[in-house]
């Protein structure tokens, strides 16, 4: 059934909430069927959206399909592989005082209609992968794309529909006004991926009707480089996990932390990085993304001040390009240290060593993530028991989240719940309790 390109959001909620009564998402076959569906619309049209996120975010084709695209078909062959396993009924031990004939178990039963907010800096990815467990749980499904990545959310809006089963999908664009439309619906899942700000309004909208919410949030990620680290290794790492999609990265290492003599030899060492990824002029390589907008290059420019320039420091407004940039001697007190960069600058803060650095980790909101390179087992067990962080990176960022049978999700600030793999059933799902005692 083809509907009207545009729809009232209270219009959209009720006639993907009359689908779900019917019971139309709850067989595994429809959700297999939506996946596979939504496995076609990304190979057969994946250079139509490598396109839109390049007019977008200036992402080379190998990044698209790298961070956004082949993300999300690893999630759903991985969630394919595995669905029946995981929906199988968990059986539980009964107590002797209810008999021997009573039986009990745990089910995932469907939510119902979940709305899936997305960010701009992949705006495929964190639209499709947080669908993708959705669709498996059995719910009928409203994606709104990004308004900050237009072609993105235009070419999103296009393709859903064409291969997606329409009467259980809906695709709303827009901003502020058709967002806030949305919030005020009755939904039973709210997944939204953004910034804390943002993240207080989903939560305060989704009271109003008792809704949980999965908030993936973003924060400061600290690195701590330990003495004694191979700082070539370190450096290409760091540069790689900071400088992909110009630094627009939830995960992206924000800062690093480190003692004074590795901070000074480790310096010149990622100038050779950074031009061993991206040439002697960044602005030219195609694989160095841009900012998504002029207001957000105000905002990082405003923070190249904070330390002395190590590597980079350009910038070209019209261009939305800041060059990949180190900053080194940078004060904790300094506007860089204040908020998420989310951009392509790496601070270079100071301290006496690991005692300093996990104290000034904790002093601070918890993080999305944290990183630490180090050859020592007892930092790495210190690291882990005397810090809190969404996720934990040994030796090398962002890829944790690659890994689908890691959940991925935030704590404290940084964020609530989590998904991936059977993490993403359970976040779109009711675990219900089932007991059953025969009546004779």
């Amino acid at each position: 059934m083809n509907h009207p390109a545009i729809e009232q959001p209270a219009t959209t909620v009720a006639r993907l909430r009359a689908t779900f009564a019917t019971g139309r998402t709850k067989p595994v076959e429809w959700r297999t069927g939506q996946l596979r569906r939504l496995r076609a619309m990304l190979t057969e049209r994946g250079t139509d959206l490598a396109a839109a996120l390049h007019a977008d975010l200036g992402k080379s084709s190998t990044e698209a399909y790298r961070t956004e695209i082949d993300f999300t078909l690893r999630e759903i062959d991985h969630t394919l592989d595995h669905l029946q396993e995981w929906l199988r009924p968990e059986p539980a031990p009964v107590p002797a005082h209810l008999g021997a004939d009573a039986t009990a178990w745990t089910q995932y039963d469907p939510l119902g209609v979940v709305l899936v907010i997305a960010p701009w800096n992949y705006p495929a990815q964190l639209l499709l992968a947080p669908m993708v467990g959705a669709l498996a749980s059995g719910n009928a499904v409203v994606a709104k794309p990004s308004e900050l990545a237009p072609a993105t959310s235009a070419a999103l809006a296009e393709l859903i529909p064409a291969y997606l089963d329409t009467d259980a999908v809906a695709v709303v664009e827009g901003g502020v006004p058709e967002t806030t439309a949305l919030l005020a619906e009755r939904f039973d899942h709210i997944f939204y991926t953004g910034n804390g700000t943002v993240g207080r309004i989903v939560m305060r909208a989704a009271a109003e009707h008792l809704t949980p919410v999965t908030l993936e949030l973003g924060g400061k990620s600290p690195v701590f480089v330990d003495r004694g680290a191979d700082l070539g290794v370190v450096a290409d790492r760091l540069a790689r996990g900071k400088f992909l999609n110009a630094g627009q990265t939830c995960v992206a290492p924000d800062y690093v932390l480190t003692d004074p003599e590795t901070a000074a030899a480790l310096e010149p060492v990622l100038v050779r990085a950074v031009e061993a990824l991206f040439g002697a002029d960044p602005a030219q390589s195609p694989e160095y993304g841009r900012i998504i907008n002029e207001r957000h290059f105000d905002r990082l420019s405003g923070l190249l001040g904070s330390g002395r320039v190590a590597v980079g420091g350009g910038s070209d407004r019209e261009a939305k390009y800041i060059a990949p940039t180190v900053l080194a001697d940078v004060d904790p007190a300094s506007p860089v240290m204040r908020e998420e960069i989310f951009g392509p600058i790496l601070p270079i803060v100071t301290v006496a060593g690991l005692d300093e650095a996990i104290g000034f980790i904790n002093d601070r909101d918890k993080p999305l993530a944290l990183y630490v390179f180090t050859e020592s087992d007892a930092t790495r067990s210190r690291i882990a028991a005397e810090t809190s962080s969404g996720g934990l990176g040994y030796g090398l960022p962002l890829a944790h989240l690659t890994v689908s049978d890691l959940p991925f999700g935030g704590v404290g600030e940084s964020g609530m719940g989590s998904y991936h793999g059977r993490y993403s059933i359970e976040t779109f799902s009711h675990r219900k309790a089932v007991l059953d005692k025969p009546l004779g």
